[in-house]
């Protein structure tokens, strides 16, 4: 008689659900995928496959990114050898990028877990099943691409139709049934702002005004010059919906007259200039208290003027104290290390990782901001920067950037990682991503 003792294999189950819709039900679609898992594991129970007790359920989270609270907890799990096979209903609730599902299964052969998909039953141990799975997986990221094609075409279609697709409501307009309908005691604000901005020409004094008067956004919060500016730009006011910089006639009403617009716009327009002409000394430093030299010390800006032209630097105390040859980087060009940090900084804003970040951190003031939405206003991010006033673009760099180091060979930027919630405060303060794509 036979005392084999079979040994246990511990279960993962993973489920997911691109949104929240559902969600609340008494039995929504995770626990039908977890219950289709479960009963899979219960059929191995002879080859001693057993559930461990935890839950790793992601509701709301896109197979876009591998950002997800429960997916970052199974992958803890499995690097700290507490599973032995992750389960799930399909692949695609793993994840839709072959890229991401690809690191994901080094992660597991690593830690030698099997993965197994129920209803597309293959075993990853094998050259076949992986190929089996880089088949099906790429077939999961074509269906995403052609869905993330069709939900873009179909936005475009409503835009050039004039249709309110979602997003930071303007300041002026409520919204109801998925159109714009004007509210007359914040459009009358609306009007006041752009008749007082004719009369003054000048944002700083109307924000100073305004906020004395304690004018508010839709947000409740103080009315600054950066709001002001998206106010004085945003075509929806001219009853226009606007997709990719191309205006389309909207379906909701105008609350700024053609006239009072092109009045506003001509002193914007002139504005600039006459700015450029004051000295560039007042512009502020990007990288004040953030950048520093190879030594560790801090690096502080300062100019010079030579036959009438203004050139900023940044300097080492230490080269200020005891002389430039006391420091390897006794000075740099300002505008070259800006550049270089705003460089690299439009790139960041460009990646996956950021705009579906971006985007959750939003939801929390705007819980049906559709992703498209934030995308498309952080691709755009290069037009609107050079809109940005000196002291926003400086603000914006202290909110991202942690540090700055130098050395006579390179740049080191290291980035907030808690940076991109401030932003969303400040560009939903502002308004910026109705500026861009409403």
């Amino acid at each position: 008689m036979s005392n084999t003792i079979t040994p246990k294999t511990r279960c993962a189950v993973y489920t997911r659900k691109s949104t929240e819709e559902g969600l609340d039900k008494e039995f929504n679609t995770l626990d039908a995928q977890r219950e289709a898992c479960e009963a899979y594991i219960l059929s191995r129970k002879l080859e001693g496959w057993i559930l461990v007790p935890d839950r790793y359920d992601d509701g709301g989270y896109s197979g876009g990114t591998l950002e997800r609270p429960a997916l970052e907890r199974l992958m803890a799990d499995v690097e700290a050898n507490f599973i032995d096979v992750v389960v799930t209903y399909k692949i695609d609730r793993l994840s839709r990028s072959l890229m991401d599902f690809t690191k994901l299964m080094e992660v597991f052969e690593r830690s030698k877990v099997t993965f197994v998909s129920v209803t597309q039953s293959f075993n990853t141990t094998d050259s076949m099943g992986r190929l089996m799975l880089n088949v099906l997986l790429s077939f999961a990221q074509f269906e995403r691409e052609v869905i993330g094609e069709r939900i873009r075409d179909k936005f475009a279609a409503s835009r050039k139709r004039g249709m309110w697709m979602g997003g930071w409501t303007p300041l002026g307009y409520d919204v109801r049934d998925r159109k714009l309908v004007i509210n007359e005691p914040e459009a009358a604000v609306v009007r006041d702002i752009f008749a007082r901005f004719v009369r003054l020409g000048s944002t700083t004094k109307l924000a100073r005004a305004l906020r004395e008067e304690g004018a508010v956004n839709k947000q409740g919060k103080l009315i600054d010059k950066g709001y002001l500016y998206r106010i004085l730009n945003n075509r929806v006011y001219l009853g226009e919906a606007v997709h990719k910089g191309t205006p389309y006639p909207g379906e909701h009403h105008a609350i700024v007259d053609q006239a009072l617009w092109d009045k506003a716009h001509a002193i914007i327009k002139e504005s600039p200039r006459k700015r450029a002409g004051h000295s560039r000394a007042r512009t502020p430093a990007l990288l004040k208290g953030i950048i520093f030299g190879p030594a560790g010390d801090a690096m502080t800006p300062t100019h010079t003027r030579r036959r009438g032209k203004l050139y900023r630097y940044y300097v080492s105390r230490t080269a200020l104290k005891e002389g430039k040859e006391a420091c390897p980087v006794g000075c740099i060009p300002a505008a070259a290390v800006e550049n270089a940090v705003i460089g690299q900084l439009r790139e960041i804003l460009r990646t996956p990782e950021i705009i579906i970040g971006t985007w959750r951190a939003a939801r929390t003031e705007v819980p049906n901001l559709p992703e498209s939405d934030v995308r498309e206003a952080l691709v755009q991010l290069d037009p609107l920067w050079e809109e940005f006033f000196p002291a926003e673009q400086a603000r914006i760099v202290q909110l991202l950037v942690d540090r700055v180091d130098v050395t006579p060979e390179s740049v080191d930027i290291r980035f907030r990682t808690d940076g991109l919630n401030s932003l969303i405060e400040e560009i939903s303060a502002s308004d910026t991503a109705t500026a861009l794509v409403a």
